[in-house]
């Protein structure tokens, strides 16, 4: 059976990789251990980390002495980027004469004693691709987002079926697929010449713009008609468009946008 999602200061948990990794985080709200937390950019590491340590300070490995500073003045200390330290001997050090608690996040592997050095835990997120069953419930937080953002009603009611959600790169891809989503479904007309017009301003100044530009209103028109009509035919008889012609156009584009 499903397992209803868990969203604890964000950690959005219904795949049983996350459902784990939450595990894993709050075993560690009771334990004084350094912990770290390993996986792509995007997938939640400092969410969760924040989960384990709510009230600890956020420095970015790279920064070393802001984060000397924070080992020497805090109890807690959550390190993103923790593969960016430039010297781990100088951090091992003040961790262990102050007593600082670690969590930190990395979205690359480390050499195994560098991490046995300065963990007692390693937690590994997956990528939201390997994650399916928590792609719709971050969506519907997203689309939370956005209604909130710009003052409309949520749609509660959203199926993996209905969108089509990126997540090449984890939550950043899939947020930005559906703020898009949102935002073209509440373009009007004059929306969308507005933005094409600002599009193109940019871009025109050369001979040809008007044949070089054409394919944009080309490509996205023959897409939606393979999505509404299914053929060729069906596309030629509906925007009164010679057959050939249409096959000149789909020939031209279908490599490179991917039309057929």
């Amino acid at each position: 059976m499903p397992v209803d999602a868990v969203d604890q200061t964000n950690y959005i948990a219904r795949s049983r990789a996350s459902i784990e990794a939450l595990k894993s985080a709050n075993l560690l709200k009771s334990l004084n251990i350094n912990a770290l937390i390993v996986g792509q950019r995007g997938v939640g590491k400092q969410t969760l980390a924040k989960f384990i340590l709510p009230k600890a300070p956020i420095v970015d490995g790279a920064d070393l002495q802001e984060l000397l500073g924070h080992i020497s003045s805090t109890d807690n200390v959550i390190v993103k980027n923790f593969e960016k330290i430039s010297n781990y001997q100088k951090i091992h050090s003040a961790v262990e004469v102050n007593k600082t608690r670690i969590i930190a996040t990395t979205s690359k592997e480390i050499p195994q004693k560098l991490s046995d050095d300065f963990f007692s835990l390693k937690i590994t997120i997956d990528p939201l691709s390997q994650r399916e069953e928590d792609i719709e419930p971050l969506a519907k937080k997203f689309f939370q987002e956005v209604s909130t953002l710009f003052g409309t009603d949520s749609d509660s009611n959203i199926s993996l079926n209905d969108f089509n959600f990126d997540v090449s790169k984890n939550c950043y891809s899939l947020r930005k697929s559906v703020y898009l989503h949102y935002l073209i479904d509440s373009l009007e007309e004059t929306d969308v010449m507005q933005v094409m017009e600002e599009f193109l301003t940019k871009r025109i100044g050369g001979k040809n713009d008007y044949r070089e530009q054409l394919y944009l209103f080309d490509v996205p028109l023959i897409r939606s008609g393979f999505k509404k009509f299914h053929s060729q035919l069906a596309i030629s008889e509906k925007f009164g468009l010679n057959r050939n012609t249409l096959r000149k156009k789909i020939n031209d584009y279908k490599d490179h946008y991917k039309l057929d």
